[in-house]
């Protein structure tokens, strides 16, 4: 069968490089096209668009590049009808995978849709858009199956493909002497995927650096982005860059600062405390608060339904809030120790590794 995948970010190209893998043991004559990344090509991907030109960070940047937008969405429209797939998956991405979900609906291609975007958190109402829209959802957090069935939708809960990631991960014994890290305890910043959003985030995550000396911090970088951005940020700031190895240095980290998202539900898995660090535009985050109607925005305390993890949002993202915060989690203190708890909770919640499997298992089966 012919698969063609959209992923609009980092973490969903990972997500869906998975899920070909997995359809490809379950449809041996499966072929692939997408708008994707680096790891769904190298999956066996036929890559049509990367995802890094669609990156555009909060509502107000989306605004300004609505236009652009506008034109890969009707590209991508013309090359879905060019090639016809049996089936269009989408992961995440909700503003332009819905409007291509919509125009495949209507010229009669089945549509899946595998990490549903997050509609619990704002515009609920979507919910119904979605329903009319798509054929078969596959959700990968426990409470998302509830969610939809308050609109008489009934979904598949798959997993959380995460937990397929980590298991298959094996550390990297020489990982510290590979990229010069002495002895010191190291505080691991994963401050995003996207150029504007890491640079505001290392700007504050780093004004913590003077007060405390006795650790070494460590940016994850992302291979989305280029090498010579994170050479300026590491000589500006006297720090050390691991380029695509944020699990090898989630294993060696005693603490993390996290953006909000994918990575936070990463950290988490690793039992590395974390400080959720999330800062927008003036414009984009009102804009944001009067859609969002969840009590938290990372994944950890989102699946935990309570504050596992502090989230320091805006204004509250300064020097001194986030230092305070970081003392809370160190080797000793009782934060620490309250935090790794509830890492054990919402692990039980997720359950097991095999999202992937599980997903390809059940799409094979739909289209057959």
């Amino acid at each position: 069968m012919k698969y063609y995948l959209i992923a609009g970010e980092r973490s969903g190209d990972l997500h869906a490089a998975n899920l070909i893998k997995a359809l490809k043991r379950e449809d041996t004559q499966a072929t692939f096209r997408a708008w994707g990344g680096d790891a769904m090509q190298k999956a066996g991907a036929d890559l049509v668009r990367h995802y890094r030109e669609l990156a555009f960070m909060g509502f107000w940047e989306v605004f300004k590049n609505l236009r652009t937008l506008s034109r890969f969405i009707d590209q991508c429209k013309a090359d879905l009808l060019a090639n016809r797939p049996d089936v269009l998956v989408l992961v995440d991405y909700a503003g332009f995978n819905l409007r291509i979900a919509k125009f495949a609906k209507a010229n009669g291609i089945k549509v899946f849709y595998y990490i549903s975007p997050k509609v619990w958190a704002w515009n609920q109402k979507r919910a119904f858009k979605i329903k009319a829209l798509v054929d078969r959802m596959f959700v990968i957090f426990p409470f998302e199956q509830e969610f939809y069935r308050q609109f008489d939708y009934a979904v598949d809960y798959v997993g959380n493909p995460l937990l397929d990631e980590i298991a298959a991960f094996a550390p990297d014994p020489s990982f510290r002497h590979q990229h010069q890290l002495d002895d010191k305890p190291v505080i691991a910043l994963l401050p995003g995927s996207r150029q504007q959003e890491v640079e505001k985030m290392l700007e504050v995550m780093l004004s913590v650096k003077r007060h405390l000396s006795g650790y070494q911090f460590v940016v994850a970088a992302v291979t989305n982005l280029p090498a010579a951005f994170y050479e300026r940020l590491a000589r500006q700031y006297s720090i050390k860059v691991v380029y695509d190895k944020s699990y090898d240095l989630l294993a060696q980290a005693t603490v993390a600062l996290v953006t909000s998202g994918t990575a936070t539900l990463e950290t988490a898995l690793f039992e590395v405390p974390q400080v959720v660090c999330y800062r927008l535009s003036w414009a984009s985050y009102q804009i944001t608060r009067m859609l969002i109607r969840v009590k938290f925005i990372s994944l950890v305390n989102l699946i935990a339904n309570r504050e596992v993890v502090p989230e320091l949002i805006q204004t509250q993202l300064n020097p001194d809030r986030l230092l305070g915060e970081l003392q809370h989690i160190l080797p000793g203190s009782n934060g620490r120790e309250t935090q790794l708890a509830g890492y054990r909770e919402i692990k039980g919640m997720m359950g097991t590794a095999g999202a992937s499997a599980t997903t390809a298992r059940l799409m094979v089966g739909y289209l057959r």
